[in-house]
């Protein structure tokens, strides 16, 4: 039975696609999300994310355009908090490079500018870049980040630089969580922008928790050693993890 209802399901995602028309999406996905249809291969899997797509880009034909802006504004919120720890991770890799605000501004401000372009970019389909390649890079960022924490006192003249190249790293991981979810042709810009205001609130949440997490005791002598480096090792050997897992283990 359950390979008769395998079937079924290929054929019906074979049908709707030839005629464009998808009337029972909704009806296949509930029947998987119940555990009635099991995925077989990796094709059905792709076909089950192709059907949610379609399901949830005909929610957002039906929303207002004010609907919509939330809607990206939450999801782009969700990226990176509770859903984006690699992102999490860079951006307390920033954090703990240095408490002079200035220098932190530079950085974060680099990061937000290099995300932003690339994210626009790859939604408009002018960057295309695997994600195999992709997420393997995010994890090294983090790890560099981390490991000059260590290393270096104080910030050098170049980090912003390097955070810059790191940033269009990570819009194009953003990117690709948007292709998933989808972009409305009719409000194509101001949904992008939506989602980016959403992922720098994400990102601004992660430092204030952070600030406050360290605020009163920033100055003592101890900081760098007993906060700043084993803080920073720990976010490193997570990074190398990620990059070995993804490159290795994918």
């Amino acid at each position: 039975m359950r390979y008769l209802k395998t079937l079924a399901f290929c054929i019906f995602l074979f049908s709707s696609s030839v005629v464009f028309s998808h009337p029972l999406d909704e009806l296949v996905i509930l029947d998987i999300e119940e555990g009635q249809i099991t995925f077989q291969n990796e094709q059905m899997a792709a076909e089950y994310k192709a059907a949610l797509k379609r399901q949830r880009m005909r929610k957002l034909a039906a929303m207002t355009w004010q609907e919509k802006f939330l809607l990206f504004i939450q999801a782009g919120i969700e990226h990176i908090i509770p859903k984006g720890l690699d992102h999490i991770l860079f951006v307390l890799g920033l954090f703990f490079s240095s408490l002079i605000l200035v220098s932190l501004l530079w950085q974060v401000t680099a990061f937000t500018l290099a995300h932003t372009i690339t994210l626009a970019l790859a939604a408009l389909g002018i960057v295309q870049i695997p994600a195999d390649i992709v997420e393997p890079l995010i994890a090294l960022s983090i790890v560099w980040v981390a490991v000059e924490n260590c290393v270096l006192k104080e910030t050098n003249k170049w980090r912003p630089l390097i955070v810059f190249g790191f940033g269009l790293l990570h819009g194009l991981g953003f990117a690709a969580v948007l292709s998933e979810y989808g972009l409305p042709e009719g409000n194509f810009i101001s949904s992008l922008l939506a989602f980016n205001i959403g992922v720098e609130l994400g990102q601004l949440l992660v430092l204030i928790t952070a600030a406050a997490l360290v605020w009163f005791i920033r100055k003592k002598s101890w900081y760098r050693q007993r906060i700043q480096i084993p803080a920073s090792l720990m976010i490193a050997l997570v990074g190398i993890f990620w990059f070995v897992e993804r490159v290795f283990l994918s």
